[in-house]
């Protein structure tokens, strides 16, 4: 009986086509996405080890990352001098948190900044804005009226004005939110040209880069927001995952694949999305995404049959929770491995599926 495989590996229908005529190459990709999800990332470790030690090396091409939250701290790793080094910072910072029985916003804030700076160390901020090769952009949002109070029963308030807007339409948001599109300063990305909602294009730099960082993964009501981000202008700036959780916009409007490791093998629009089960992206925008999950086989051996998530906070102590991360962590590997296996096959396309 064949080994259950480790990943599922999805597929647009352009990139579809292209590969099982072409076969893929890391070459043909233009653009890596990098989704919200807090510690739901633990399961990509294994592919983002792969991807920095196997992949990126080998590239002669410019790669465009576009994250938010936990993609965008990932991507933070990714786009500086030694990827490696700052991603094992960045994991075993986030790893060995702690925070006491009722933390506020403002701890859980303090202790999230101490763990960005930690990952960005001395120098990263300047290696990530000169990168010419792996150029970092990341998303934030721009709360506008309740949403912008950190009074908890106000932004709560401005919240669920927010999300009964969007249960209507996604282009409701905007009455509530700016997208904030924080990008690599010397160039315009293939996902530039955004007008599903209002978006404002601000470039990273070595003054505003940890807080943008910092706001990406600002999660409403668990950490407070940033304010008046340097060249973003004055405002508080939140997760970018409340406008772009798991994306619903035009990646790469070329004929350039966009690659995206996934903890899940769909994806949900916006966080207002995560409760609407008719909420879809578009398969036009999908039409060029790869993007490889673990399968519902590898899911179902991990510990308690699930990959982490923010509730593992409450629902262990810990000890229990660390330990069940690292082991997390350490059967990664296997879809690292798996995904290096296919590429030097050849094979993807013969376990390429199209999206649901």
């Amino acid at each position: 009986m064949a080994k259950a495989s480790s990943l599922v590996i999805r597929a647009g229908d352009d990139a579809l086509r292209k590969i099982r005529n072409d076969g893929f190459s890391f070459h043909d990709v233009e653009v890596m996405a990098g989704a919200s999800g807090g510690p739901k990332w633990f399961v990509l470790t294994g592919l983002d080890k792969a991807i920095m030690t196997h992949l990126l090396p080998i590239r002669e091409e410019p790669l465009h990352l576009l994250g938010t939250s936990a993609g965008c701290w990932r991507f933070s790793c990714l786009a500086q001098a030694d990827p490696l080094s700052a991603h094992e910072r960045f994991e075993q910072g986030y790893l060995y948190q702690r925070y006491s029985k009722h933390a506020t916003a403002e701890e859980i804030t303090r202790k999230c900044r101490e763990l960005v700076k930690a990952m960005l160390a001395d120098n990263g901020a300047n290696e990530i804005v000169a990168n010419p090769w792996v150029k970092l952009n990341l998303i934030t949002t721009q709360c506008h009226g309740l949403a912008a109070h950190e009074q908890r029963h106000l932004q709560a308030a401005g919240l669920l004005m927010g999300a009964a807007g969007n249960a209507l339409s996604r282009r409701h948001l905007g009455r509530f939110f700016t997208r904030v599109l924080f990008h690599h300063p010397d160039t315009r990305p293939p996902f530039w040209a955004l007008n599903d909602l209002p978006t404002r294009r601000v470039p990273i730099s070595a003054e505003n880069i940890e807080d943008a960082i910092v706001a990406s993964g600002s999660i409403p009501l668990v950490l407070s927001g940033v304010r008046d981000i340097h060249g973003a202008g004055p405002g508080v700036y939140r997760d970018g995952g409340v406008t772009d959780y798991h994306f619903d916009l035009p990646f790469n409007e070329g004929n350039g694949l966009v690659f995206y490791p996934h903890f899940y093998d769909r994806a949900i629009p916006g966080w207002f999305d995560k409760s609407l089960k008719w909420r879809k992206p578009s398969a036009h925008n999908y039409r060029n995404v790869v993007m490889v999950a673990p399968s519902p086989a590898f899911v179902s051996q991990l510990p308690y049959g699930k990959i982490p998530d923010r509730k593992d906070f409450v629902r262990m102590d810990d000890q229990q929770r660390i330990q069940y991360w690292q082991t997390v962590i350490r059967e990664s590997q296997r879809l690292g491995d798996e995904l290096l296996e296919r590429l030097e096959k050849g094979d993807l396309a013969q376990h390429v599926q199209p999206f649901a």
